[in-house]
């Protein structure tokens, strides 16, 4: 997944970049407003994770207008915080859900995979495609009671394609999905995945195909 982070407290948001990244996410940093505004005009997230107390303004003035454009993306609100009356506004502004600081890291990510699971309207983890299923918290894929775990970037090029199944998506899109703007990346990784991904599907209904001149689509066979 990638996500946006707004944070302007370099030690936090270092710690946090550092911690989804283990679980293979893709992290954008936006230490200000006006970042985080030219980042959602050029770039769709999964999730942003928005302080509220930033250098050029209250991030509950992002979230609202955030909502105000209709957008769709989740949103977690990191505050400081803990009054009931601050929490229950920055749920009626339209946060998907809020966590209070100091953040417990394992509570992060449990909250991110909640908001996620709601946004997608799965009740859990696994994912049946075709004859396999897709554990995205273990990390693997299950054809026929044979078990295989993928590593981070297979990962989480798996998710891009079988939460939107039979959806194109052109080398330059999932680059953007997988990379973040501090990493060098090419269109020639995503090949790389597509093809470890394809030997890991061998055997099963369901196929990567190639879209000559557009792209890739995850497809029932």
């Amino acid at each position: 997944m990638r996500f946006l982070l707004i944070e302007d407290n370099q030690a936090l948001a270092s710690a946090v970049m550092d911690r989804l990244g283990l679980d293979g996410h893709v992290v954008d940093l936006a230490g200000d407003l006006a970042t985080a505004w030219d980042f959602t005009a050029t770039t769709d997230y999964d999730l942003i994770l928005l302080d509220i107390m930033l250098p050029d303004g209250d991030g509950r003035s992002f979230l609202a207008r955030h909502r105000e454009a209709k957008s769709r993306t989740p949103v977690i609100v990191l505050t400081a915080r803990s009054e009931v009356s601050d929490r229950v506004g920055m749920l009626d502004l339209g946060a998907d859900d809020y966590m209070v600081k100091p953040i417990d890291f394992s509570e992060l990510e449990a909250r991110c995979r909640a908001v996620l699971r709601r946004q997608g309207g799965a009740a859990r983890n696994v994912i049946s495609f075709g004859n396999l299923e897709f554990d995205s918290l273990a990390g693997t894929l299950k054809i026929d009671q044979r078990e295989t775990k993928l590593r981070t970037r297979e990962l989480r090029l798996f998710e891009v394609f079988i939460n939107a199944p039979n959806q194109i998506f052109s080398k330059p899109k999932l680059v953007d999905r997988l990379f973040s703007y501090d990493e060098e990346a090419s269109e020639n990784a995503i090949e790389v995945y597509v093809g470890r991904l394809r030997r890991h599907l061998a055997g099963t209904d369901v196929a990567i195909t190639t879209v000559r001149g557009l792209g890739y689509k995850l497809e029932q066979l």
